[in-house]
């Protein structure tokens, strides 16, 4: 079985240490860390990492023996010759850099944090640059790797709960860096339809500027989907979500632990759906399976789960909330038309 070399650029909380602060919660298993998921993988080999920071050059050698650290991603590519990349450093740096290891050469596996870009005049320069040079591509919206919601699509998709109708996302989020997660899930639990037209509304303090926000706004929104399909967010819950069929419908509660189906006890006008749990599938983390996902994609020339034309599409449904609230919350249909509206993200 052959083995891929795997390096790190970001080596801060996603990059290498984000474990820490989140052992012991259920919702996620471990690892989570994109150097721990090279580590547990059997088809990665972790041989280098890059940041800008020499204190967290120093901690990442140390705390993974990776004696091979640069403060230049670019010398580390030439250098070590790594096949998968692993980009976790803030969102404004996600295309400069996507782009960067793209042009480099030699890198045929890219896992990009989330969200893509900022803006689509940035997220569509990666969508040329990663289908030109044939990438496998997946991001940081790691719900789409999670097990569990696998089971839940795999119901959805054999008709559990008749034709879908509706999809809701339940939590108080921020837009870039919060509801991609929430778009990327209702795409993917949907069974990655592509959206239609988006309607939103920007809430809190808003810094903006001309065509740019430099603060991630709270936001809430509504998508329009083919066959009638519709989907919301609902700014209160606990990362819950839920899909309505003809039938019936599925929910996924406490940030995915525990999942749920409400079918008929009989038709009519005094319809009654009583709750069932339904079996769990063992958690599995999500980061190490995008990263094997990464790996069979290149291996079988096939996408990836989260490759960069979803992601691309998730990316262009955020900025359209942002280019609704400017509109005063009307319908835009996208293809989004600003290019360069820009939403900043940590």
């Amino acid at each position: 079985m052959k083995k891929y070399r795997a390096a790190v650029v970001g080596l801060g909380r996603m990059g290498s240490t984000i474990d820490e602060e989140v052992v012991g919660y259920p919702a996620i298993a471990l690892p989570y860390s994109a150097a721990g998921a090279c580590r547990a993988s059997q088809r990665l080999e972790l041989v280098a990492g890059a940041d800008l920071d020499p204190a967290k050059q120093r901690a990442f050698a140390e705390r993974w023996g990776v004696g091979a650290v640069y403060g230049d991603y670019r010398e580390m590519i030439r250098q070590e010759v790594p096949d998968l990349v692993a980009i976790c450093t803030r969102a404004e740096n996600h295309a400069e850099l996507a782009l960067g290891v793209a042009e480099a050469g030699g890198v045929s596996m890219v896992f990009l944090e989330k969200a893509m870009a900022c803006s689509m005049r940035e997220a569509d320069a990666i969508l040329r640059a990663y289908q030109a040079r044939n990438i496998a591509f997946n991001t940081g919206v790691l719900r789409r790797f999670d097990t569990r919601y696998h089971r839940a699509r795999q119901r959805l998709a054999q008709g559990e709960i008749g034709e879908l109708r509706t999809a809701v996302h339940h939590a108080s989020s921020s837009l870039m860096h919060g509801h991609i997660h929430s778009v990327d899930t209702l795409l993917y639990l949907l069974g990655d339809l592509r959206a239609l037209r988006v309607k939103g509304e920007l809430r809190g303090e808003l810094a903006a500027g001309p065509n740019r926000f430099d603060k991630d706004p709270q936001a809430v929104y509504q998508l329009q989907f083919p066959g009638r399909i519709e989907a919301w967010t609902v700014p209160t819950g606990h990362w819950d979500f839920e899909v309505w069929g003809t039938k019936g419908m599925l929910k996924g509660l406490n940030n995915g632990m525990d999942w749920v189906e409400r079918l008929p006890l009989a038709a009519g006008r005094h319809t009654i759906y009583p709750e069932k749990p339904f079996e769990n599938v063992p958690p599995y983390s999500a980061t190490l399976y995008a990263f094997e996902d990464l790996v069979r994609a290149h291996e079988e020339g096939k996408p990836a789960l989260g490759n960069v034309e979803i992601t691309h599409h998730a990316t262009e449904i955020c900025l359209a909330v942002a280019q609704s609230h400017l509109e005063g919350g009307k319908w835009i249909d996208l293809p989004l038309q600003n290019r360069d509206l820009y939403v900043w993200h940590v």
